[in-house]
């Protein structure tokens, strides 16, 4: 697989990605929840200043700049990884996983480096809501609200210091647990309750992938041909 065809899966994930956080950031008031779906899929906007699906390395500014910083170093080595790979002639699969993991990275880091310097900010606030379909949040929520773009350097923070925009949330499985149940019995439970972003969602199909199928997929298929013509 040729490098250029992997750069071309980093950008049409990045189009996807950054295009739906646009999307969000610009119309969706901080908490707004609005039914994709039935229930169990809906765009649920919230920002987080941390890792994938939420997760925080630590809540102070110096705790946001280590994880941004190493995002960017992280970044940086992957595109010279995913050149080595090509050029070293790795299977289509390991490639296009290392492209997916690579988007996901630079998606989430666009986020953090610029967001903070493009957009006014979106506090959580008593403007959010639930809706039933996204028609109908855009017509009825409060248009002061929602974020907007502004003069590069004017908005809500600093360089490296963004917040990353999530917003696809899917509680397939909404109850309450038994009473029964040892610890949590009589609370409520949400499968899958993490909101995350395509970004997100792109790192965790990679890794996934390469987990369950790295035999098939971490192989050069030079060496392959190789052996190939070897056996006969």
């Amino acid at each position: 697989m040729k490098y250029r065809n992997a750069l071309l899966i980093v950008l049409l994930v990045i189009i996807a990605d950054q295009a739906l956080k646009f999307f969000i950031k610009t119309h969706f008031s901080n908490g707004d929840d609005v039914k994709i779906f039935g229930g169990w899929f809906r765009l649920h906007f919230i920002e987080n200043e941390g890792m994938a699906y939420g997760m925080k390395l630590s809540e102070s500014v110096m705790g946001k700049l280590v994880l941004s910083s190493f995002r960017l170093i992280a970044v940086i080595f992957g595109f010279y990884l995913l050149r080595r790979l090509t050029k070293k002639g790795y299977s289509k699969g390991a490639i296009i996983c290392g492209s997916l993991i690579l988007a996901g990275a630079l998606g989430n880091l666009i986020d953090s480096m610029f967001y903070g310097l493009i957009f006014t900010d979106s506090p959580y606030a008593c403007f959010s809501g639930n809706y039933e379909n996204l028609r109908t949040m855009l017509q009825s929520h409060n248009p002061g609200a929602v974020a907007r773009l502004c003069n590069w350097g004017h908005g809500y923070g600093k360089f490296l210091q963004g917040k990353v925009v999530d917003m696809l949330y899917f509680p397939i499985v909404d109850t309450q647990l038994p009473h029964w149940v040892p610890l949590l019995g009589g609370r409520n439970f949400i499968f899958f309750e993490p909101v995350f972003n395509i970004a997100d969602a792109a790192i965790s199909v990679g890794v996934i992938t390469l987990v369950f199928f790295q035999k098939r997929f971490i192989h050069k298929t030079g060496s392959e041909n190789s052996e190939n013509l070897v056996t006969q």
